[in-house]
């Protein structure tokens, strides 16, 4: 497959993926489509050597398993995060101001603010909705044209607005929606995108999880295309390359995809890589194709190795003191392999000698990021997924820029690298 090929189908599902839900229904629908079989949490697994299985909770994470063809010995696991920070609505979150209803909005992560400000912004998410003969139901929406933007202040009324100053968030940023004086209807503008996405008529709305989306679409950057610019990015590039990793494994190996919601607000939910998801499933595939027994389960994670994948720093080229001199990676020049002695990051020398043989076996060149010891770092899913399960883990990703951006940018060849150094991963027959 051509890098253009495999980057086309990156910018296809970050257009189609504005929130970890239909990041997540996305994925499912890829994974249907090359064999793998839906399984419910609530239900009975009949789990078989070789087969090819995924489960969902939430709607916004999902962990899919290519199950080894022999004994269940080792898995080989990638784990990366479906949320992105942004801008979600309130529940009452209409609101009327000078003549003009506006949408309430909570900040969602540690966004940057300010790229927010003037920009084309539709709509998406979740809503339920109760059918007339008492069904609930979850159904995905998205508003694929510009209903919204956030005006600036023009620079007139405020001299200062260059030199540094905070942004409100309760005061400043509620999205301008629609010109009325009356009190607006937000269930009748729900009430008439369900009918016109999924034809619903006769149901009762519920209640809503909605977020503001760029209505920009994902592109390629560049004199030679050299940068792929897009929102969410962070982290969605890393489900890409995992789900790509995984779709193109040999199925020889026992190989692991899992996608969590809320990592960016801390991961603690029943979906997040501090709830329970990743162990339940592995607890019961275990059962089946593993050694009985909590020892068993113990000998499998210990045999086992994670690499937690999440977009890295990249140097930028008007901000290069923001880096340590010998830790700044460059766009375009391979994942980056994240080291914080702190462990905000998992990666040790034992977990890192293994990512640098990968890429040496896939022929991808790997870069190290470590932050100015006078700057505070980031974290990951890696030490918390790391100290829920015990497992072995190391953290990487791929360089970008403008992280927690509304845009974010990324280098065009760092696609394919990550995707090849993450197949040899789950083709690797034994694990150090």
């Amino acid at each position: 497959m051509s890098e253009d090929a495999r980057l086309e189908r990156l910018l296809d599902f970050l257009h189609r993926s504005p929130t970890p839900w239909h990041a997540t229904a996305n994925m499912a629908a890829r994974l249907e489509a090359a064999g793998f079989r839906r399984l419910e949490e609530t239900a009975s697994w009949q789990l078989s050597p070789g087969e090819r299985v995924y489960v969902t909770r939430n709607d916004s994470s999902i962990i899919a398993l290519q199950l080894p063809r022999e004994g269940l010995e080792a898995l080989r696991l990638i784990g990366a995060h479906t949320d992105s920070p942004g801008l979600r609505l309130k529940p009452n979150a209409a609101q009327c101001a000078a003549g003009w209803l506006q949408l309430g909005v909570e900040v969602y992560g540690g966004a940057l603010l300010a790229p927010w400000f003037d920009r084309d912004l539709g709509l998406a998410g979740r809503v339920h909705v109760r059918h007339a003969d008492g069904r609930i139901e979850g159904v995905l929406i998205d508003v694929e044209r510009a209903v919204a933007t956030i005006p600036s202040l023009a620079i007139h009324l405020d001299r200062e607005a260059n030199n540094g100053r905070a942004i409100n968030a309760q005061t400043e940023m509620a999205p301008v929606f629609l010109q009325d004086g009356g009190r607006p209807d937000l269930e009748r503008l729900l009430a008439q995108w369900l009918e016109e996405q999924h034809g619903l008529t006769e149901v009762e709305l519920l209640d809503f999880e909605l977020a503001f989306r760029d209505m920009q679409a994902p592109a390629r950057v560049g004199i030679e295309g050299e940068l792929v610019a897009s929102a969410r990015l962070d982290n969605l590039l890393s489900c890409f390359a995992g789900l790509e990793a995984l779709l193109g494994s040999d199925g020889r190996q026992g190989a692991v995809l899992v996608a969590n919601d809320h990592e960016e607000v801390g991961s603690a939910s029943a979906c997040g890589a501090q709830g329970p998801f990743l162990g339940d499933v592995l607890r019961r595939v275990n059962a089946q194709l593993g050694e009985a027994g909590e020892e068993g389960f113990i000998r499998l994670i210990q045999a086992s190795r994670l690499i937690s994948c999440d977009n890295a720093h990249a140097l930028h080229p008007n901000f290069q003191d923001k880096h340590d001199a010998a830790h700044g990676p460059a766009l375009n020049g391979g994942p980056v392999i994240k080291v914080n002695a702190n462990q905000r990051y998992a990666t040790n020398s034992a977990t890192a000698a293994l990512f640098r043989d990968l890429c040496r076996e896939a022929e991808v060149p790997v870069q190290t990021f470590v932050t100015r010891a006078d700057m505070g770092c980031g974290s990951t899913i890696g030490p918390i997924t790391a100290t829920g399960l015990g497992v072995p883990t190391l953290d990487v990703g791929a360089p970008q820029w403008a992280m927690h951006s509304i845009r974010e940018t990324a280098g065009a060849r760092d696609v394919d690298y990550l995707v090849r150094a993450l197949t040899a991963f789950a083709n690797r027959a034994e694990l150090p």
